[in-house]
């Protein structure tokens, strides 16, 4: 079997997912943006290591099998979208909600694609207007 068949590829690629609660509550305390089929946290963790995903689906949305399904598709729109828009070193949860469940799939991947543009949006901001107020402490 030729090397290149078992490299994984971007559409094969497996997540590395957040563990520990500190790091979920530390995206929570960052940048996100609420779409129709999600709500996106995202952080930058400071180190340039790849990026983590975590989810999280809370008891409202529904019983144990419409947790699991909703965190299955999540999961699946996040391996396909992440891989092409993710930027190295940040944390995203994404969190399910009762409209995951029914929504197109093609439209949850757009959610998720405005929501990772609208983060990363808002981080630059706030990069910059941090950079911006150390120029001035410094002057």
């Amino acid at each position: 079997m030729p090397a290149s068949s078992t490299a994984p590829t971007s559409s094969t690629a497996k997540l590395v997912t957040i563990r520990k609660r500190a790091d979920f509550l530390a995206a929570a305390r960052a940048a996100y943006s609420a779409q129709r089929g999600l709500v996106l946290q995202a952080r930058a963790r400071g180190d340039a290591e790849g990026h983590r995903v975590g989810f999280t689906v809370t008891k409202k949305v529904g019983n144990a099998v419409v947790r699991n399904r909703v965190k299955r598709r999540l999961r699946e729109a996040a391996r396909i979208e992440l891989s092409e828009t993710a930027r190295p070193g940040f944390d995203y949860v994404l969190i399910g909600r009762t409209a995951t469940i029914d929504r197109e799939f093609e439209r949850l991947r757009e959610d998720l694609a405005k929501a990772v543009c609208k983060v990363h949006m808002e981080t630059n901001r706030r990069e910059g207007a941090q950079a911006g107020r150390d120029r001035r402490q410094d002057g």
